[in-house]
């Protein structure tokens, strides 16, 4: 949320003289009164004073940012006034406050909180808080503080028009699974056509960090019609009645010009949500059925990430600790908690990993579903986790009963909570529409009685159903990645899993090689066989080496081989490098959007090499992210490293070949 989303001109007044600080807040008080922000000045005016009452607000360097959260506000919104005269603020450097920012909240959410860091950022430089002291205009300030955004945060600026504009053409939202870079990138690439072709657009980015550049209501009721694309599901409720184009992520970033002409052209159709409250809804879009699946999918993995990576890597500590300690890992199931600091580390990641698979059905459920799912979806997934079969439904709880019949516990794991998710969102739609034929008396108890009582019976029944089945195949593919493994032959697993992580870099074929080694990791966890455990961990190493393989080959292509690229291509290339190092392969798509015949096959077969050599040099990870920055969690990392080397020049040596010098 932009600093100049958040301010009017008629909130700022410059010049201002205030003999004490109770004036300075009664002056910026009354802007946010002229500018239509409070529902109740009073009562925001003594919220203001009570947060002042625990401690000044100045920040130092005759900065203060008085705020407060309260129902007297109707939306986030900041007012700003510059005294050059100063007042006595409370500040503990003793200078008087020249430049002060007060933040109105609502009581939803913790906007407050990111407007406040957000501003500490940009106040930090002393060159800009100097302008924005002298500044003459209301104009001139808001200027000043756009550019400094700008400056600031450039993924922003590529998607921003004008915060002075609501009649936008187009508008349009965009989504990756991680939220990373084909986000943005489709972002600025829809931006870019717009221009290119006049047409107003505004793009909201649902992004790692929540969702940026949010679309107005006003905004989305002026439009001629909305593009999603996005790998995810995404909140499109609020745009019930207007035209919608839904895709997937790529075709922003590939096909933006013809993305924009679904909706100027009027070829997008007219959207009607099932969902009077829901968080998605794809059931009257253009997407076909297999392509909703996807989405759901990646609602539940985009997600389940943040517990896999942090969980992963505070495991993967504790087993560094406790091999730095001199503990034994062979035949030592105590691995990773024999010393205290290792112990708690293993401890804590593993509360976090435990919650992958109840999160990634919860939020696959809650996609087909919206807020009905997410009960059917969480309690499935913590089944399948925990194998709980009719003989034994409370398997693995921890108990005196349950630690009896622990033998008797059947985790379906993975493969149980994409059941679980899938299953148990589409039984809930089947309950909501049978129970639009109850009467409508009984509407107000369906979400909190009739909705999560039959979806908990049913997902109870269903999963200590299926648990037996499920798990069988998963303890098979535990069986078979054993047997691969030990033949020689996981050598062609971790060739497909490295190109597969290249071929399509964040498209389905990526993240299912992703999923299928963080599912590997959760395998990992779950069993004390070292066996089962090194062919987990190889299948990690594979995978992550193939998603770093495409943006290092780019890069060095771009710095040895020159003439095969455009300037504008070899100074992005050295990004790339940055990119390869931190496993994001996203880094090479716009390279292989404008040479897909070329750069692919270059960048598949180098990351296939890399894959297969890792497994070759007996290479294990125990970290599901970081790239190098997690090299000390990698086994064998010095040959991990070399086939990571190999696998980048054998891509760079085809690109070369693939591709003639540009004139």
């Amino acid at each position: 949320m932009r600093i100049t989303d958040l301010i009017k001109k008629s909130g700022i007044a410059l010049n201002v003289s205030a003999a004490t600080k109770n004036d300075a807040i009664e002056t910026l008080v009354s802007l946010h009164e002229k500018c239509g922000n409070l529902k109740d000045v009073s009562a925001f005016k003594e919220g203001i004073l009570k947060r002042e009452e625990t401690g000044t607000t100045a920040v130092g360097m005759e900065v203060a940012i008085p705020h407060a959260k309260s129902e007297a506000v109707k939306a986030p919104a900041l007012t700003a006034i510059t005294v050059p005269e100063g007042v006595d603020y409370g500040a503990a450097d003793n200078k008087p406050c020249k430049l002060i920012f007060m933040i109105a909240a609502t009581t939803d959410g913790d906007v407050h909180l990111e407007v406040l860091a957000r501003l500490m950022q940009l106040l930090m430089d002393e060159d800009f808080t100097s302008k924005l002291k002298i500044a003459e205009t209301a104009d001139e300030f808001l200027k000043i503080i756009d550019k400094k955004e700008s400056e600031k945060f450039p993924e922003e600026s590529v998607i921003k028009n004008s915060s002075e504009k609501s009649d936008f053409k187009v508008l349009a939202v965009t989504a990756c699974p991680t939220g990373i870079a084909h986000t943005y990138m489709a972002a600025e690439a829809l931006v870019k056509a717009g221009e290119k072709m006049g047409v107003t657009i505004k793009v909201e980015t649902n992004g790692s960090g929540g969702a940026k550049n949010v679309l107005t209501a006003e905004e989305i009721a002026n439009c001629d019609g909305i593009i999603i694309a996005a790998d995810k599901s995404v909140n499109t409720a609020r745009f019930n009645g207007k035209p919608v184009y839904s895709t997937k992520v790529s075709d922003g970033i590939n096909k933006p010009e013809e993305l924009i002409n679904k909706i100027v052209n009027g070829e997008a159709p007219v959207f009607h949500s099932s969902h009077k409250d829901s968080a998605s809804d794809s059931s009257n879009s253009n997407e076909n059925f297999g392509r909703q699946l996807y989405k759901h999918l990646m609602n539940g993995v985009s997600h389940m990430l943040p517990f896999v990576v942090a969980g992963g890597i505070f495991i993967a500590i504790a087993f560094l600790i406790d091999t730095a300690s001199g503990v034994q890992a062979q035949g030592n199931s105590a691995f990773g908690t024999v010393t205290p600091l290792a112990a708690w580390f293993k401890t804590i990641g593993g509360y976090a990993f435990n919650f992958m698979i109840p999160i990634l059905a919860g939020f696959i459920a809650r996609s087909i579903a919206d807020r009905p799912g997410m009960l059917v979806g969480f309690v499935g997934g913590f089944l399948a986790a925990n194998g709980a079969t009719f003989a034994n439904p409370a398997a693995l709880t921890g108990d005196a009963a349950s630690a009896a019949n622990v033998a008797s516990a059947v985790p379906s794991g993975f493969l149980g909570a994409l059941l679980a998710g899938f299953l148990g969102g589409y039984i809930m739609l089947l309950i909501e529409k049978l129970c639009d034929r109850l009467p409508r008396s009984l509407e107000g108890i369906k979400p909190v009685l009739i909705y999560p009582l039959a979806g908990l019976g049913i997902v109870g029944v269903m999963m200590c159903a299926v648990n037996p089945f499920m798990g069988m195949i998963n303890t098979g593919l535990n069986s078979g990645l054993t047997w691969l493994s030990e033949n020689n032959l996981g050598i062609l697993l971790g060739c497909i899993l490295g190109a597969m992580m290249s071929i399509d870099m964040g498209g389905p074929f990526n993240k299912a090689a992703y999923v299928f080694g963080t599912g590997m990791l959760t395998a990992a966890a779950a069993t004390t066989d070292l066996a089962t455990q090194t062919a987990c961990y190889h299948v990690m190493a594979s995978v992550m080496i193939g998603g770093m393989v495409p943006p290092i080959a780019i890069a060095l292509s771009t710095t040895f081989f020159k003439n095969r690229w455009t300037s504008d291509e070899r100074k992005n290339g050295v990004v790339n490098y940055i990119m390869g190092l931190s496993f994001i392969t996203e880094g090479a798509i716009p390279y292989a959007a404008s040479y897909p015949l070329k750069v692919i096959p270059a960048c598949a077969i180098g990351a296939a090499t890399a894959g297969s050599l890792s497994w070759l040099l007996g290479c294990t990870l125990m970290a599901p992210h970081g790239g190098v920055f997690v090299v000390a969690t990698i086994g064998n990392p010095l040959m991990y490293i070399l086939a990571l080397a190999i696998g980048s020049i054998v891509g760079m040596l085809l690109l070369a070949l693939f591709k003639k010098p540009v004139e």
